[in-house]
């Protein structure tokens, strides 16, 4: 049974470190961009699928190394970690605008799967009570279709590392926050 008010709960997610999902985005992104760097655009098409597919489950295994342990049992309920999940499936949902845009032409495939799935974190900012997940959605849009129009010949370089930096700056921003008490 969960006594706790929504406040309570919500202060309690607010508390958490948010560091294994974006690490593990920050990995993954990393990764594709090196593909993109070293490989066909067939293997660099099949590294943001399966890569941005794979960050929850490496989301989950970095949890237990930060401190944050997403499969704790002992864990009370919290409906945020709730929502949060919702917005997460949002984010995977959006996969049904990529692939026929991607069907259309191969390389939109960096653009629409980098902006969409970074949609998650503007409902992200207004559950912790934080700018960083507006920083970070409305710079990865920018930043990702500029680059789309700017280097078409290195999409799948270009967008990547992009989403890398904005990674690395959002994890400073993180990990630099004032908590609620």
């Amino acid at each position: 049974m969960n006594n706790r008010t929504l406040e309570q709960q919500r202060i309690e997610f607010i508390n958490q470190k948010f560091l294994a999902t974006p690490l593990a985005g920050l990995i993954i992104w990393t990764i594709i961009g090196l593909i993109g760097i070293f490989f066909s655009d067939f293997i660099a098409v099949w590294s943001i699928f399966i890569g941005t597919g794979s960050i929850v489950y490496l989301g989950l295994l970095l949890s237990k190394f930060t401190g944050e342990n997403f499969l704790d049992k002992s864990k009370p309920k919290n409906e945020f970690d709730t929502l949060f999940l919702f917005t997460a499936g949002q984010a995977i949902l959006v996969y049904s605008i990529a692939i026929p845009f991607f069907l259309v032409d191969y390389s939109s495939l960096p653009m629409t799967v980098g902006i969409l799935t970074g949609l998650m974190w503007l409902p992200f900012s207004w559950i912790i009570k934080h700018w960083v997940g507006i920083f970070h959605t409305l710079t990865r849009i920018i930043t990702v279709l500029t680059l789309w129009y700017l280097l078409p010949e290195y999409r799948f370089i270009a967008i990547p590392f992009a989403i890398v930096l904005i990674y690395v700056i959002t994890l400073i921003i993180l990990k630099n926050r004032k908590k609620t008490e």
